[in-house]
């Protein structure tokens, strides 16, 4: 039985930021209407930047040339649909690619945004947009 004075642990997650035309690539899952990044969990073994590259490549279709992959900063917030308390940590990663992306099985569809659509994002999603916005990447 979990300790309710032990705080859960967080969410180690690493998505792909892909900027284009000053809007960044957003999704939607399972017939909802929230903004995600693409991107997901870190598997056993796997770097960050791994889990953004294979995320990005089963979500939207697209492979990212691995030598472009760059850390652009973490957010740590609350978690979307979890306890309260319960941290999402994710590392948000710049790449460039040539594909076109396109929604898979798991994504409803994809979204270039820019900081207006940060009401439909949970608030890693709302994080990730105001620290694109401060680096001047999207508007």
């Amino acid at each position: 039985m979990p300790d309710p004075g032990r705080a859960l642990p967080d969410i180690l997650v690493a998505a792909l930021a892909l900027v284009r035309d000053r809007r960044v690539l957003m999704v939607t899952a399972r017939a909802r209407d929230v903004l995600y990044m693409p991107g997901g969990k870190i598997d056993p073994g796997e770097t960050a930047a791994e889990a953004a590259v294979r995320e990005s490549l089963e979500e939207v279709a697209v492979r990212v040339s691995p030598t472009s992959v760059r850390e652009l900063f973490t957010v740590v917030t609350q978690a979307h649909g979890e306890p309260d308390g319960r941290l999402v940590r994710m590392a948000v990663f710049a790449g460039e690619t040539d594909d076109e992306p396109r929604p898979s099985s798991e994504i409803d569809a994809i979204h270039w945004v820019d900081s207006a659509a940060a009401d439909r994002c949970p608030p890693a999603g709302r994080a990730v947009l105001a620290r694109l916005v401060a680096l001047e990447l999207i508007d």
